[in-house]
């Protein structure tokens, strides 16, 4: 569970996203940014989870807000998973956790009665200065898009 508070300024990122270009929080100082967190490409709720922000990227977008998603998967993986859904936004692959760390969403999970590290769930609006305005941790994967909007 992150230990980020809404009010905190929102880690810095530095990582590739699925072109391999190097991508920053830094670059989006002045928008709002939707920074949501998922454990895997081409799964059925992180699947059900991205459609639902590219159907609502429309009015995301009309929001002023800019939408990055950010996994442990490869470059590769997320360029597959892009071209499958017609994904119109940037994902951010982090396969050394370093951005999942910051954030707090690399933790100890439970399924099935196993225990395990992954990557839990977590939405982050943040703000035109870089401050963290909303943290969702209860994500609705099928209505991601209208969560975040409804809530603002």
């Amino acid at each position: 569970m992150t230990t980020l508070k809404v009010g905190d300024k929102a880690p810095a990122i530095r990582s590739k996203d699925q072109n391999g270009e190097e991508i920053t929080l830094a670059q989006f100082k002045g928008k709002k940014i939707v920074l949501y967190f998922y454990p895997k490409d081409d799964t059925p709720t992180c699947t059900k989870e991205a459609c639902s922000l590219r159907d609502g990227y429309a009015k995301l977008k009309k929001n002023g807000y800019v939408v990055l998603g950010v996994s442990a998967d490869t470059e590769k993986a997320h360029q597959k998973f892009i071209k499958k859904y017609d994904l119109p936004f940037t994902l951010i692959s982090d396969p050394d956790h370093k951005v999942l760390e910051d954030y707090g969403v690399w933790g100890l999970k439970k399924f099935m009665g196993r225990e395990f590290m992954g990557i839990i769930r977590t939405t982050f609006v943040i703000n035109e200065k870089g401050i963290i305005e909303r943290i969702i941790d209860k994500v609705d994967s099928g209505d991601a898009a209208a969560q975040i909007l409804t809530e603002a």
